[in-house]
């Protein structure tokens, strides 16, 4: 199978390295031309400088806080004034973990803003081309956690299951459009967030970065933490015309660890 998206542009959230660099290199290595977005425009440069241009392809980068949702909604809507995309795929860095105990409303509106309201603020823009294109797709990072929750991830919990069902409503407002939305169902991927996490999981526990790394592996069927070159294949082909009748539906992966069907 032959996947193309030549002519096509893509917009990635996140991007500057981890889940979202992966999926920008394999959507340009497929074709298409990917603006990506993030805070640290030095991570940027390296990542466009990196993507494939063989295809006539032009890369650009963003430079956004999605932390920073009035500062976000400035820049997003004056990007999309100059430019239309074909591909959105929404990826923010994560919250802080802890659980539920240890967390504030503060927190939890702090983690709204930066999981969903930017999610839904990126879509509606790209949407307009998309519609007037007739075909989009729209795809979502999301975890693992929506359908187990994981008890040091409350934030993440709460709000990334509140972008999943949004998405699916969206899903069926917009399919008559040839515009599709899905999520992805992150597991256990080797990135820094992994790495940070695992840090501070070792420290409450007292034992080695190692040990905690090793208890994780174990955990999943497949024996290994995930790479995210991994990612960016699932993620172009949902991007593609070859998953035209995937819509509305959360896909794991996650090398087997989920236990519900």
């Amino acid at each position: 199978m032959n996947i193309t998206l030549k002519g096509k542009t893509a917009l990635v959230g996140g991007s500057s390295k981890g889940i979202g660099k992966a999926i920008a290199l394999q959507l340009a290595a497929s074709g298409a031309s990917v603006t990506v977005m993030a805070r640290n425009e030095n991570d940027l440069k390296t990542v466009v400088s990196q993507m494939d241009t063989t295809q006539g392809q032009k890369h650009s980068y963003l430079l956004v806080d999605f932390s920073n949702f009035t500062s976000l909604n400035k820049v997003l809507t004056q990007f999309f004034k100059e430019n239309t995309i074909d591909v959105l795929v929404n990826n923010t860095q994560g919250p802080e973990g802890g659980g539920a105990l240890e967390k504030k409303v503060t927190d939890y509106q702090q983690a709204f803003d930066l999981l969903f309201k930017s999610v839904v603020l990126t879509t509606e823009l790209a949407l307009q081309h998309m519609q007037e294109n007739q075909w989009g797709r729209i795809i979502n990072v999301a975890s693992i956690s929506v359908k187990e929750p994981l008890n040091y991830l409350a934030l993440s919990n709460s709000i990334r299951a509140a972008v999943v069902t949004w998405a699916k409503s969206l899903s069926v407002d917009v399919g008559k459009d040839n515009i599709t939305v899905n999520n992805v169902l992150t597991g256990y991927f080797d990135t820094d967030r992994i790495a940070s996490l695992n840090a501070k999981k070792a420290e409450k526990m007292g034992v080695s970065q190692e040990d905690v790394r090793g208890e994780m592996e174990a955990r999943v069927p497949a024996g290994r933490i995930g790479n995210p070159e991994e990612y960016g294949f699932l993620v172009t082909f949902l991007a593609s015309d070859k998953a035209a009748y995937i819509n509305g539906i959360n896909i794991p992966i996650d090398g087997g660890l989920l236990k519900s069907l």
